[in-house]
């Protein structure tokens, strides 16, 4: 399986809601708002245009397989925190997708001078958490019942981070 990793454009609208019906709700649930709706995506758009999000896209021959994300807040008191979010395809896990997205995202966090990364997922999102942990994440926080999904049922928010220089140095060592 190939892939190449780009920036999010707006043309990619359809194209990522394409790709966000396919993934099981659990799979957003630690996002917030849900990535199937068009005005959500429109939002993200917005965002991207404003500054305040760094979105990539990984595409195999054309579909979107896989997608991250660097959000922050340049006018808040955490300023120097980046959240990193990644969303891959079921059928692409475990192939190196969700990593290569990682390290991409690892190379525009040391180009914003962030200090922090942080991500949030699921406390059962076991592969993630495995992923996140591979490349110096830490956990740093459970939130206790944090998400519902449409079926009722609660679920744990882990939160873990990472010093942004120690990504900063892997990055430069994979020549991003």
């Amino acid at each position: 399986m190939s892939h190449t990793i780009r920036r999010f454009q707006p043309a990619d609208r359809d194209a990522m809601l394409a790709f966000t019906a396919t993934l099981a709700e659990h799979d957003l649930l630690f996002l917030g708002r849900d990535l199937r709706h068009p005005r959500v995506v429109a939002a993200w758009q917005d965002a991207i245009a404003e500054g305040w999000i760094d979105s990539l896209v990984a595409e195999d021959d054309g579909t979107i397989v896989g997608t991250a994300a660097l959000v922050r807040d340049p006018l808040g008191w955490s300023a120097h925190v980046g959240e990193v979010r990644l969303l891959v395809s079921g059928d692409r896990r475990g192939a190196g997708l969700g990593r290569d997205l990682l390290e991409a995202i690892f190379a525009i966090a040391a180009d914003r001078k962030l200090d922090k990364l942080t991500a949030q997922m699921t406390t059962d999102q076991n592969g993630s958490i495995a992923l996140f942990e591979s490349l110096g994440f830490r956990a740093e926080a459970m939130l206790k019942d944090q998400v519902r999904g449409r079926d009722g049922v609660s679920h744990d928010l882990a939160i873990l981070a990472l010093d942004a220089a120690r990504a900063a140095v892997r990055s430069e060592a994979f020549g991003l």
